[in-house]
């Protein structure tokens, strides 16, 4: 099987925005255009994060996930500021194929996977986990990478598994935005230490890097960001070298 290629949009609505290790922003766009751009492209799905909407407690804009939704036939996750069933149906509602968790279920409730995959099926259910080196193991951090939860990645990772999660879009705080290349081994340490898809995320500066990665991790799925705001790389471009990755 091929290794699915995500083009993430991280939003500070109204617009899309790139963070560099978690901190700061720079506009890069609006959510529709880029929706489109990524899908014409031919990206296999697409994951719009509201990267603000948990670390200051504000209700979901669902304008934005709507109009993406109205102009892109393939699969849509969204996530940022779920707190609540309620706040998935409203999600899928608004066009929603999947929907992405994070602090909520990692800080507050860890049942509200459990009850996601229920009512929704596993496969709608994704679990979003930011990871950083505490110097002899990953810590989990919510809040956009802010706040630290002390709760051992492998073991959340499992933890979620077992709940019902679908899929676990993997980011990492050291190397999110820097272009310096993904941190493969906590990758290849989450995906062999469960059986559920792994999406793989932060780093990309280059064709190269996300080879490197694809063939000693190998993920499920990749999450790019950055290199393809930026035109470093075209989701064509990716797609032909992963296909030679998995063979």
């Amino acid at each position: 099987m091929n290794t699915r290629v995500i083009a993430r949009l991280d939003a500070k609505p109204p617009y899309i925005a790139k963070p560099v290790y978690f901190e700061g922003l720079r506009k890069v766009g609006m959510p529709e255009d880029l929706a489109l751009k990524y899908s014409s492209a031919g990206a296999d799905e697409l994951c719009y994060i509201d990267i603000y909407s948990s670390l200051c407690h504000r209700e979901i804009k669902f304008d934005p996930i709507m109009k993406i939704a109205s102009c892109i036939l393939i699969p849509f996750a969204v996530g940022g500021g779920i707190r609540s069933i309620d706040d998935m149906k409203a999600l899928f509602d608004s066009g929603a194929d999947k929907i992405v968790i994070n602090t909520y279920a990692l800080m507050e409730t860890p049942s509200i996977i459990d009850k996601a995959a229920s009512l929704f099926g596993s496969q709608a259910v994704t679990v979003q986990i930011d990871a950083k080196w505490r110097n002899s193991w990953w810590e989990c951090y919510a809040d956009c990478g802010r706040t630290p939860s002390g709760k051992n990645v492998i073991d959340w990772a499992c933890e979620v598994e077992k709940r019902g999660a679908g899929e676990i879009l993997l980011s990492s705080v050291d190397h999110d935005g820097a272009k310096k290349g993904f941190d493969v081994s906590l990758i290849k340490k989450v995906n062999e230490a469960t059986s559920i898809p792994i999406i793989a995320g932060s780093g990309a500066g280059s064709i190269d890097h996300i080879t490197k990665m694809a063939v000693e991790a190998t993920p499920s799925a990749v999450a790019l960001a950055s290199v393809l705001h930026d035109d470093i790389v075209t989701v064509g471009e990716v797609k032909d070298v992963l296909k030679q990755v998995r063979g």
